[in-house]
């Protein structure tokens, strides 16, 4: 795995901040996501996963929020600097494994907006169904920053309680396909990918997957979405538009049929 200075530079910020505000109650923390299954794209975000001996407190949080409002995504001498996505757990919440599981905060700027109106959970439930995901990728792939390894800190996850959570979160994400089409067609691309095979692919791989296996009339979506991801294109849907819908139908479809 090769970080560019930037990027470095920026995954040096979050690791301090973590250090920082948690202090002698931070457990360890994680690198994942695209930075080690592939590499960073274009449009990837720098995943992060925290792990602390006991739940944030409110000024904790407020914290992570007023530092990260002021490092992701923003341009910095060094460069553009990528959006983080920082999750931290109890770890009381997550061994021994329990699902749904039980996320104590996390930062990611498709919530910009609600953090700087004042919000501190704008995810609404700290049971999210989707961190099984992503402590599966940590658990799988994971890089340690700092701490133990990451099997002495998280229990495996069953493969049933990975698809449990994808499903659950098919009718949120269809939703969202109509202002965020390239986040949401790759995410289904790497849902239908992990159900069918057990393998938690990065985006653009989960699409090389899935491109052989869709019909002709929808491949052009997903292949532009992952063109996109890789910036090899700009963020274009006008002429797709009437075809996204039918590759959420699909690929929805194929997953209900993969399912036991």
């Amino acid at each position: 795995m090769v970080l560019s200075d930037a990027d470095q530079y920026l995954l040096d910020q979050v690791v301090a901040l973590v250090r920082d505000v948690l202090g002698s109650d931070a457990v360890g923390a994680y690198l994942f996501g695209s930075a080690v299954l592939g590499g960073l794209r274009h449009q990837s975000d720098l995943d992060v996963m925290a792990v602390s001996k006991r739940p944030t407190t409110p000024e904790e949080k407020k914290s992570f929020i007023q530092s990260l409002l002021g490092i992701s995504g923003r341009m910095t001498p060094r460069g553009q600097m990528r959006s983080v996505e920082l999750t931290i757990v109890a770890e009381s919440d997550v061994k021994p494994w329990c699902y749904p599981p039980h996320m104590d905060f996390q930062y990611g700027d498709w919530w910009r907006t609600e953090f700087e109106s004042g919000l501190l959970e704008p995810w609404g439930s700290d049971v999210n169904p989707d961190l099984a995901i992503l402590l599966q990728m940590v658990v799988l792939n994971g890089k340690t920053l700092f701490g133990p390894q990451p099997a002495e800190v998280f229990d495996p996850i069953p493969h049933d309680h990975i698809v449990s959570a994808m499903v659950a979160a098919m009718e949120a994400l269809r939703n969202d396909v109509d202002w965020d089409a390239r986040n949401v067609v790759l995410t289904f691309a790497r849902m239908w990918s992990t159900v069918v095979t057990g393998v938690i692919r990065s985006k653009d791989a989960a699409a090389d997957w899935a491109l052989e296996r869709l019909p002709d009339s929808l491949r052009p979506v997903l292949a532009r979405a992952r063109a996109i991801y890789l910036g090899e294109e700009h963020e274009r849907w006008d002429d797709l538009t009437d075809r996204l819908s039918s590759f959420v139908d699909y690929v929805v479809d194929e997953i209900h049929r993969s399912l036991p």
